[in-house]
């Protein structure tokens, strides 16, 4: 699209053309009811969200990765969204990856011109061998980057599943892949800042996405992260009381308990109920394809 005028994402919001002769105040109260339009949108999009998750736990569950890919603001939100996926639920660091145009420096320091080569989006894939059972996922506001583009292209040749988010309808007829999100915000508070709505409703999006696989490939017990690994003092304190949540210890009890296994909350149930080690709880799990109900199903009524 030649004419980046006619995108939503690039038009002026009329609500908002004298923003600059507000109160502070009134600023803050302009851009707050802006914001409350995010939800809706993402809303509006939820069965597409929910074959997106579909799509990456079939992927996850033969070993396939998710790769995010974007520029700008997009990219910097696929980024944390894979980065924050180890710790939450005990992941590979390679089982989601974000790929932002420009590369490390971009995450911290604007290299707008990093967008513009769609053999760029390409090689970012060449270079980390993705194969047919991963998930590529374009980020695009604007839903035009042509280094979004040049990495799905590939990633299609390659037969990957892929997914693309964009927040600008009119883009979508140039969007060639298995899932298109498009929530549709509306035009930016300030014309042309997606790093405003459209960065809040990608950052929703990706954390459903995320969230949602996780939980179908038994990261999740209840409400409960029991994939996570005790690594620091916040994470401890939480280990221990999921563990006390589940198992009914009492606080010094599960302490132990966690130490035993390693810092493995999801081995450590598994300990508990079928009354075995940790090198036989981790067989266990294994064998239940990581599902911590199976695990214990033998020892413990469903929590």
């Amino acid at each position: 699209m030649k004419d980046r005028s006619k995108l939503t994402t690039e038009k002026s919001n009329q609500s908002t053309v004298d923003i600059d002769r507000l109160s502070t105040l009134k600023i803050v109260e302009l851009i707050n009811q802006q914001d409350a339009l995010v939800v809706k949108a993402a809303a509006g999009q939820k069965r597409q969200v929910a074959k997106a998750i579909d799509i990456v736990t079939e992927a996850f569950n033969v070993g396939g990765r998710l790769f995010y890919v974007g520029a700008g603001t997009s990219g910097r939100l696929g980024v944390l969204d894979a980065s924050e996926c180890p710790p939450t639920f005990g992941v590979r660091p390679a089982m989601v990856q974000g790929v932002i145009a420009g590369g490390k420096r971009a995450l911290v320091r604007s290299i707008e011109g990093a967008e513009d080569s769609k053999q760029a989006g390409r090689d970012a894939l060449i270079k980390r061998k993705i194969k047919s059972v991963d998930v590529v996922m374009g980020i695009a506001a604007c839903g035009i980057t042509p280094f979004v583009h040049g990495a799905i292209q590939y990633a299609r040749s390659k037969g990957c599943k892929t997914i693309f988010l964009t927040c600008a309808p009119q883009a979508k007829k140039s969007i060639n892949t298995d899932v298109i999100i498009n929530p549709v915000v509306g035009p930016e508070v300030i014309t042309g800042s997606t790093r405003m709505k459209a960065g809040t409703v990608t950052k929703l999006v990706l954390n459903t996405i995320t969230t949602a696989a996780m939980i179908k490939t038994g990261k999740v017990y209840g409400n409960l992260m029991v994939d996570l690994r005790a690594t620091n003092r916040k994470l401890q304190d939480r280990a221990e009381r999921i563990l006390i949540s589940v198992t009914g210890r009492p606080k010094a009890s599960a302490k132990r308990l966690l130490k035993k296994a390693n810092g493995r909350v999801k081995a450590a149930i598994v300990m508990h109920f079928r009354k075995v080690d940790l090198p036989e709880a981790i067989k266990i799990l294994k064998e239940c394809g990581q599902s911590l109900r199976g695990a214990i199903k033998e020892k413990c009524l469903d929590n």
